[in-house]
């Protein structure tokens, strides 16, 4: 059987994604609803929905964190590729780093993106990290989903049920109302701002299937 390296394995994957992605970017076709037009801002998203950060309408001004891990330099070369500028780091791995380098990337005046469940689940489930870098630098948090009801929008057997447009489809991200985390919130207040979060997410992702041919075309 054929094989690769894995010295050389990653950076040939993340070659192919790079330029897969720029292929693709070509015929992206999302719509944002509620597009946040003040900043900074923290966007908040799930692990699976990571594509949706393709549509943002300031990407030249946009931090994603992403882990340090093989994974995380495959999707470091796509995210960077398209515009995006990258933070490495997780919960586990050079986690307060990444977190004061988006702070300070906040103070400068720079949206951030997080999907708040990742590196590695559990899925669906936000984590507290966001939370408190957003009440450490004092910049709202935005929720936002992405989704198209479309056979082409493919769910792939990952753990967090990732989602890929094949060319053409048609997407839509909502983004919801900012969250303001105090500066002296407690911990006990983290959990519930955490837990508002999730909600926050789970009604977006509603809205969009109940709403997708509205919002679509409104």
């Amino acid at each position: 059987m054929f094989s690769i390296d894995k010295k050389y394995s990653t950076p040939l994957l993340a070659f192919l994604v790079k330029h897969f992605y720029t292929f693709e970017s070509w015929f992206y076709d999302c719509k944002n609803i509620n597009f946040p037009k003040d900043k900074p801002v923290i966007f908040a998203l799930w692990h699976a929905h990571q594509c949706a950060l393709y549509a943002n309408e300031d990407r030249g001004h946009l931090n994603v964190m992403i882990s340090k891990s093989n994974d995380g330099d495959i999707i470091a070369a796509a995210t960077q590729q398209v515009g995006i500028k990258v933070i490495r780091g997780s919960h586990k791995r050079s986690g307060a780093a990444a977190s004061l380098a988006m702070i300070e990337k906040l103070e400068q005046g720079e949206n951030a993106a997080i999907t708040i469940d990742g590196p590695r689940g559990p899925k669906g489930v936000v984590k507290d990290g966001i939370i408190n870098i957003a009440k450490l630098s004092q910049v709202p948090i935005v929720p936002m989903t992405w989704y198209s009801p479309s056979k082409w929008w493919l769910k792939f057997n990952t753990w967090d049920e990732f989602r890929f447009p094949l060319l053409g489809v048609k997407t839509i991200a909502i983004y919801g109302e900012p969250i303001y985390v105090p500066s002296d919130c407690s911990k006990e207040e983290t959990e519930l701002y955490r837990q508002k979060l999730e909600t926050a997410l789970n009604d977006l992702y509603k809205q969009a299937q109940e709403n997708f041919k509205e919002l679509r075309e409104g």
